[in-house]
């Protein structure tokens, strides 16, 4: 058993172990549209385990982009083996840390039925930081949305909405765990030509024309079927508790239906009560709970 590089002759093989095993992890970055452009590189560097014949039983890679080196850290896409060993886990983790030396921390989400490669983690001595949840909602009927007097809510306009945006979100996120880093506005950029983009599906609210929430609607899919995914929801700190979050919300609601999805999904934090008491009020139910864990460096 022998942990090597992988090689560009060898991503078709990491793109299928990937495949057939996203089910058991968090596949934020395993979808389809993910893995088929997946190139190793500086940004993703990635390592495989194999056996004597070369068969691929193991797994890791690291998501190390601009975003997520900006704040000095960078995310799991996958470490997995089919081994339930921990030195096997050891053997990955060790391989692909040697890229991280201008880092503070790696993390990753487990989904927690996952027992198994919980317990792993944990044997790394990764330390729990945070819960999150995941909501459906499959009722399309949308209360009304009211706007107070002196409000515009508006679609995203390129060119002109790039640094009204990211100057939301961060307001908003400043002291979100796990969304602490800022986005840029070339972040925001990326949003507009990523996959999963839906013209008209993010959405800006104006306070005589000051920028004060924003939300997306993007194209996903869930047990192989067509959905909208909601995020980020954000209001700006001196704003929020004024029902502003609902209204963002009921928006995105009615333009998944009108855009003709049965189905709508969403994450929140775990330490975000007043966001999943929202979310539940409007027709959402829990349907998936994952652990982050963090490693220091």
């Amino acid at each position: 058993m022998k942990v090597v590089a992988l090689e560009k002759d060898r991503v078709h093989d990491f793109v299928a172990y990937c495949k057939k095993h996203r089910m058991e992890l968090d596949d934020s970055y395993l979808y389809d549209f993910e893995l088929r452009d997946f190139q190793v590189s500086g940004e993703a560097p990635t390592y495989i385990l194999t056996n004597h014949q070369g068969e691929i039983l193991g797994a890791v890679s690291l998501v190390m982009d601009e975003y997520h080196k900006l704040g000095k850290r960078a995310r799991f896409r996958i470490i997995h083996s089919e081994i339930e060993d921990i030195l096997c886990y050891q053997q990955l983790l060790q391989a692909v840390l040697k890229h991280t030396t201008d880092l503070d921390k790696v993390f990753l989400f487990i989904p927690v039925t996952n027992k198994v490669l919980i317990e792993m983690i944990e044997g790394l001595k990764f330390s729990l930081e945070r819960y999150a949840f995941v909501l459906l909602r499959e009722d399309l009927n949308v209360p009304e949305i009211k706007l107070p007097e002196g409000y515009e809510l508006r679609s995203f306009q390129r060119g002109l909405d790039e640094e009204n945006w990211s100057k939301v979100r961060n307001a908003a996120f400043a002291t979100l765990k796990g969304s602490e880093t800022p986005i840029t506005t070339e972040g925001v950029t990326k949003l507009l030509n990523d996959d999963d983009y839906l013209e008209g599906g993010m959405m800006l609210l104006f306070h005589q024309g000051k920028p004060v929430g924003v939300i997306r609607g993007a194209d996903d899919e869930y047990e192989n079927d067509p959905i909208m995914n909601i995020g980020p929801v954000a209001v700006t700190p001196e704003y929020q508790g004024r029902g502003l979050g609902r209204i963002l919300l009921r928006a995105a609601l009615q333009f998944a239906k009108e855009k003709g999805y049965k189905r709508t999904i969403l994450s929140v934090n775990g330490e975000n009560e007043r966001a999943q008491a929202l979310y539940i009020q409007e027709g959402f139910k829990q349907i998936e709970a994952v652990v982050c864990y963090q490693y220091f460096l």
